[in-house]
C-alpha cells in the first residue's frame, strides 16, 4: 500500500510540475500574443475597421503552450543542448516553431473540413502566407521564452526562480561558472550525454 501511495505522491508531483509549466509558458504566450493583438487592432483602427480577438490570442497561447510541452515531452531539440546556450535557444525557438505551423495547418484543414469542404480544397484554401507570417511572430516570441528555459535547465529550477524572483536571494559569490555547471550537470545525468 505504501508502494501505491508513493506512485501516487509522484504523479501528483508530476501533474503539480506540469501545470506549473503550463502556467508559466501560457502567460509568458498570452502576454505576448496580446500585445500583437493590441498592436493590430491599433493599426486597423486608423481605417475604422472593428478588430478584437483577444479570446483568440489566449486560446492559441493556451494551445501553443500545451504543443510545446508536448514536444519536450518528445525530447524535441535534446541533442543540441550540450552547444552553447543561444544556439541551443535559436534553435528551439526554430524547431518549434515549425511544429507550431504544422499544428496550424492541420488545424486549418479540419477547419475547413468540418465547414464542407474535401481534404484537397481544404488544402487549397489554406493562406500560407498567413501562416507563415504567424509562425515568424511565434519565432520571435520563442526566442526569449527558449532562452529562459534553457537558463533555467541549466542553473536548475531554484536557482532560477531564485534569480528572478527574490530579491537578494543570490549574490555574485553564488553564481558558479558556465563550465562549473556543465560538469555537474553532465555528472549527475550520465546518461544523457
Amino acid at each position: 500500500m505504501t508502494t501505491e501511495n508513493s506512485k501516487h505522491a509522484v504523479l501528483k508531483q508530476k501533474a503539480i510540475h506540469e501545470g506549473q509549466e503550463f502556467v508559466g509558458i501560457f502567460l509568458y504566450l498570452a502576454f505576448f500574443f496580446c500585445a500583437v493583438v493590441t498592436n493590430q487592432r491599433l493599426l486597423l483602427n486608423e481605417y475604422h475597421f472593428s478588430y478584437f480577438s483577444y479570446g483568440t490570442a489566449l486560446i492559441n497561447a493556451a494551445v501553443i503552450a500545451k504543443v510545446i510541452l508536448i514536444g519536450e515531452y518528445a525530447h524535441l531539440g535534446r541533442r543540441q543542448e550540450t552547444k552553447p546556450l543561444v544556439l541551443v535557444a535559436f534553435y528551439k525557438a526554430f524547431l518549434f516553431s515549425l511544429l507550431v505551423l504544422a499544428f496550424h495547418i492541420v488545424e486549418e484543414v479540419i477547419k475547413l473540413t468540418v465547414h464542407g469542404e474535401n481534404m484537397v480544397a481544404a488544402l487549397h484554401h489554406i493562406r500560407i502566407d498567413l501562416l507563415l507570417s504567424h509562425c515568424v511572430v511565434v519565432f520571435c516570441a520563442f526566442i526569449p521564452l527558449f532562452a529562459f528555459r534553457e537558463l533555467q535547465r541549466v542553473l536548475g529550477e531554484e536557482t532560477f526562480r531564485a534569480l528572478f524572483f527574490r530579491p537578494g536571494a543570490v549574490s555574485k559569490s553564488d553564481i558558479k561558472p558556465y563550465d562549473s555547471v556543465v560538469t555537474r550537470q553532465a555528472a549527475s545525468e550520465p546518461g544523457k550525454r
